[in-house]
């Protein structure tokens, strides 16, 4: 974990008394604070990509990477959420400075994604619909891996985009949904959230499926009908985009996302 994360976790802790003020920096953790019932409590999103409806009202912080640290400190929040690459560097240091209650997010596992929708129950005085939620989601998570188990992952590569190549390390929470679909990332042992990799050494890695966003970017496999997901016609298109925001939502794409890797199952 970098060394300012270490800090944030170790040195920031919310007092007993209740927060009534948030700012979530992530679309991700919005969702989260939504999920627990707790949407009355922000006064501050960062943007990106559709809103729920129940944030309409709520004022924008800007945009991932473009964080108005003005309008923020308008909003006089008591608590922060932090997703640590929504934000640069720069500005995460302003924010270490602000004498603000700060909570880091960055699951790297589905489970670890459980256990922070509990600590950010805790934050916001909502331990126990935390705890209700977890729950759900466990029971939930255990029965995807039991239905969809297999002896033998199968070898895919998820490609996040085309030119360049780029696709997700092993320590990145959509590797693990992966894992859950019975599946294994042929990159996991990459430590980058989304490196680049090399045509050359994806088939050499021969996936057995390909996942990609469009069907663009699968048709340019077909150039390669030696690779096995292009002779099996093993092309899939991720069915959303819910996999790329770890909130309490992404069972059910990773649950979509099973369905599109071993239909019928």
């Amino acid at each position: 974990m970098r060394a300012w994360l270490a800090v944030l976790l170790l040195a920031v802790s919310v007092s007993s008394n209740a927060v009534e003020r948030v700012v979530s920096l992530a679309p991700s953790l919005s969702e989260i604070v939504v999920e627990l019932g707790a949407a009355d409590l922000l006064v501050g999103v960062l943007d990106g990509g559709d809103r729920p409806a129940q944030l309409a009202h709520v004022a924008s912080v800007g945009r991932y990477g473009q964080l108005d640290m003005e309008q923020l400190l308008s909003l006089k929040p008591d608590l922060i959420l932090l997703w640590p690459g929504s934000v640069g560097p720069a500005q995460r240091g302003q924010l270490r400075h602000l004498n603000i209650p700060v909570y880091v997010a960055e699951p790297h596992s589905l489970e670890q994604l459980t256990r922070q929708v509990e600590a950010i129950s805790r934050q916001l005085g909502r331990a126990e619909a935390g705890k209700q939620l977890a729950a759900q989601l466990r029971q939930r998570l255990d029965g995807l891996r039991q239905r969809y188990r297999r002896a033998v992952p199968l070898r895919v590569f998820y490609q996040v985009w085309n030119q360049p190549l780029y696709t997700v390390g092993g320590g990145q929470i959509i590797s693990d949904a992966l894992s859950v679909c019975g599946a294994r990332n042929v990159f996991d042992d990459l430590k980058l959230p989304a490196p680049q990799v090399s045509l050359e050494s994806v088939l050499q890695r021969n996936p057995e499926v390909i996942l990609a966003g469009d069907q663009a970017q699968l048709d340019a496999w077909k150039a390669w009908p030696q690779m096995a997901a292009v002779a099996q016609g093993r092309l899939l298109q991720v069915p959303d985009k819910g996999l790329e925001r770890p909130s309490g939502q992404m069972l059910e794409a990773v649950a979509r996302l099973c369905q599109v890797i071993a239909p019928g199952l």
